[in-house]
């Protein structure tokens, strides 16, 4: 039988439990809450050792945390703009400008042609005076040298040696005690790593400006005008450290600063694209001058391509590995030795060629009467063949 009163009794009784029990709960999510904000109960979530976990950062640390990665953005930029300075501080000194009085051939017979003045870079590289620049500054015929010191003098010049493929020169002047920098290496450069240019942009009234920018490719090749026609330099150091007319001659240098290159060219149709020709191959020469005081050029007697610069001339031959041999001076060692047009060297005295700048540097490395050893390709047969150098002067070949 049902009884009303205790029907009401219940109800009521549950009605408080409940009402009471969301209070507590209530007052607990809100005292929770209030810890969370203040930050005076709560208690970081822990990440379990060896577990990923997402670390919560307050709007104090964000701000701490961008001031130090821009902390360290510019301390790697204060670093790079240190070591140009650096560079540029010490490599200056060296850095000449070489003003040339052109042979101008049509004025033989104008006797009131005015004088026509050159003006280009150049670096010095031993301490009594000899100065590496570009043939198409110091090359070729000229009335007068004049070489332009940091320290206001001006001394005259002879060129003791130019190549015009290379379009590399050696500049002599009577000084002692000058100023070098240090030869580097431009097989160990990475494209990308830091170039330095130094040089007379538009003549001497901007001397010694200094460019930077980074090594922007390796290994380029481009064809030029020489003395003797059409010709491909290859082998070169693209940059896109600022060059112009004027700069030529003058050094490229890494953030060691060392010398890794002599600046040659810029392409004029393009904006930030220069060349230098790598230093390896005048380090020899140097060398030789610097020991001896001359260097008579050992000759081998041929001019060759690398397998980039094949399909530019001929699109039939393929070449993989070596150097295809364009051009052979028949009474030059080369010819006398068997080694004819359409040969592909592969190796001089054991060490692997794939370009002529290689072939270079291991040339003049020798002396005329040394003997070289060339494995090559000839009609798909390998050979090797003993080649004795001769002697390269400015006035023809002399065989010794």
């Amino acid at each position: 039988m049902f009884d009303r009163n205790r029907g009401k009794n219940g109800f009521f009784t549950v009605f408080l439990t409940s009402l009471l029990t969301s209070l507590v709960v209530g007052f607990l999510l809100i005292f929770a809450v209030a810890g969370l904000v203040t930050g005076k109960k709560s208690t970081p979530p822990q990440t379990p050792q060896g577990g990923s976990g997402i670390e919560m950062l307050t709007p104090q640390q964000i701000v701490a945390e961008e001031s130090n990665n821009a902390g360290q953005s510019n301390n790697s930029d204060d670093k790079t703009n240190n070591t140009i300075q650096s560079v540029a501080e010490s490599a200056s000194k060296a850095v000449v400008g070489i003003s040339v009085l052109k042979v101008d051939s049509s004025s033989i017979f104008n006797p009131n042609a005015a004088d026509r003045w050159g003006v280009g870079s150049g670096v010095i590289v031993t301490s009594d005076g000899y100065i590496l620049t570009n043939h198409h500054v110091a090359g070729g015929k000229s009335k007068r040298i004049v070489v332009s010191l940091i320290d206001g003098k001006n001394l005259d010049g002879v060129t003791v040696w130019s190549d015009s493929v290379l379009d590399l020169a050696v500049v002599k002047i009577e000084a002692q005690g000058l100023p070098t920098i240090p030869l580097g290496d431009a097989n160990s450069l990475k494209v990308g790593e830091t170039a330095i240019a130094i040089g007379n942009p538009l003549g001497l009234q901007f001397q010694r400006t200094v460019t930077s920018g980074i090594i922007s490719a390796l290994n380029r090749t481009i064809e030029v005008d020489t003395e003797q026609g059409i010709n491909y330099m290859e082998g070169l150091i693209q940059t896109d450290a600022s060059i112009n007319p004027g700069n030529s001659g003058g050094p490229l240098l890494n953030s060691k600063g060392e010398v890794v290159g002599i600046n040659t060219v810029k392409v004029a149709s393009a904006e930030g694209i220069g060349f230098a020709v790598p230093i390896n191959v005048a380090i020899p020469i140097i060398n030789k001058f610097a020991s001896t005081g001359e260097f008579i050029e050992p000759y081998l007697g041929v001019f060759a391509y690398d397998k980039d610069i094949i399909p530019y001339i001929d699109g039939s031959v393929k070449v993989q590995n070596g150097v295809y041999v364009a051009n052979v001076d028949e009474n030059g060692p080369a010819y006398k030795s068997g080694i004819r047009v359409g040969c592909i060297m592969t190796q001089i005295d054991g060490e692997e060629i794939s370009t002529m700048m290689q072939l270079r540097c291991v040339i003049y490395s020798k002396k005329p009467g040394d003997v070289v050893t060339i494995k090559h390709i000839s009609e798909g047969k390998p050979q090797t063949v003993q080649i004795k150098l001769a002697a390269k002067e400015k006035d023809g070949l002399v065989t010794r």
